[in-house]
C-alpha cells in the first residue's frame, strides 16, 4: 500500500512562499539552531519526504551535506528539479528504496502526519533501517490533535503528535532521543482560537493556510518564531506548541 500523499495542490502554494513566508523562515531558524551543533561529520544524508526540495538544497548549502531527497509525489520532484536539487528519488517512505544502513543522517519534516494513526511505526522503522548505527535522526511533525484545522484537511493530514508519542515511536524503532521540543509555541493561543472557535463559526471549506499576508503581520508572526529559535538554541525544550521535533541517534 503506497504512503499517503500531501495534496498536490499545496505544492504551488509552498513553491510561491517557501523562501519568505514567516512560518517557513521561522521553522528553518529553529531547525538550524538545533542542527548547527550536531551537523558536522555527515556525508550521506536522506531527507525522506522532501516536498519541493527547498530544504534539501538548504542542507547542502549550509552544511555541505550530500543529500538524497526522496518524495512520493512527482510534482514535488519536478519542483526539486527546478531548484537544482541533484539527487532526487521517487519512493515510498513505508518501503524506502535503499539498503540497510545507507545514510549517516536521516531527516523527515512534516511528513509522517500524512499516515493514518497506527501506520506511523512502519515509517519510523524504515527511517531507522536505512540509518547507520550512531547516525543522526531528525523528525518534525504537527502537534496536538486539538489543532486539526481546515488546512489539515486540505493537505491530507491524518494525525498530529504529542512529544510523548513521538518519543515512543522513535524509541520503538531503536532511536535514542537527544532532544524533544515543541515549537511554534508562542502563537498557540491564537491557533486555538482560530481552529476551535473561528473556523467552526465561519464553517469555511478546507483551504491552504499557506497564503500571502500583509508584510507587518508576516513580520510579527515571524518574530515569535525567531524568539523561539533563540530560546531553543540555548537548550530550552518548549513544553507545548503547534509542532514537535525530535533529534536522536540510532543505537550502536
Amino acid at each position: 500500500m503506497p504512503s499517503p500523499e500531501m495534496n498536490d495542490a499545496e505544492f504551488a502554494n509552498i513553491t510561491a512562499l517557501e523562501e519568505g513566508m514567516w512560518w517557513f523562515r521561522g521553522q528553518r531558524q529553529i531547525l538550524n539552531r538545533l542542527l548547527d551543533p550536531l551537523a558536522g561529520g555527515y556525508s550521506q544524508v536522506l531527507e525522506a519526504g522532501c516536498g519541493t526540495g527547498y530544504q534539501a538544497r538548504e542542507f547542502t548549502r549550509r552544511y555541505g551535506w550530500r543529500v538524497t531527497a526522496l518524495d512520493l509525489s512527482a510534482e514535488g520532484l519536478r519542483q526539486g528539479q527546478r531548484l537544482g536539487v541533484e539527487r532526487l528519488v521517487q519512493g515510498d517512505l513505508q518501503s524506502l528504496p535503499f539498503g540497510a544502513e545507507s545514510f549517516d543522517a536521516v531527516l523527515s519534516l512534516d511528513v509522517i502526519v500524512h499516515f493514518p494513526p497506527g501506520e506511523e511505526p512502519r515509517a519510523f522503522a524504515e527511517l531507522a533501517r536505512v540509518l547507520r548505527p550512531g547516525g543522526l535522526f531528525v523528525v518534525r511533525v504537527s502537534a496536538l490533535n486539538v489543532l486539526h484545522s481546515r488546512h489539515s484537511v486540505f493537505t491530507h493530514e491524518k494525525q498530529r503528535f504529542t512529544a510523548g508519542h513521538l518519543r515512543r515511536c522513535a524509541s520503538d524503532a531503536g532511536i535514542d532521543a537527544l532532544r524533544v521540543t515543541y515549537a511554534n509555541s508562542l502563537l498557540l493561543p491564537v491557533a486555538l482560537f482560530k481552529f476551535r472557535v473561528w473556523e467552526p463559526l465561519t464553517q469555511a471549506p478546507p483551504a491552504s493556510g499557506v497564503a500571502p499576508m500583509p508584510g507587518w503581520l508576516d513580520g510579527l508572526l515571524g518574530s515569535a518564531l525567531s524568539l523561539e529559535a533563540s530560546l531553543i538554541g540555548t537548550g530550552l525544550n518548549l513544553p507545548l506548541g503547534q509542532s514537535v521535533l525530535l533529534l536522536g541517534r540510532k543505537g550502536e
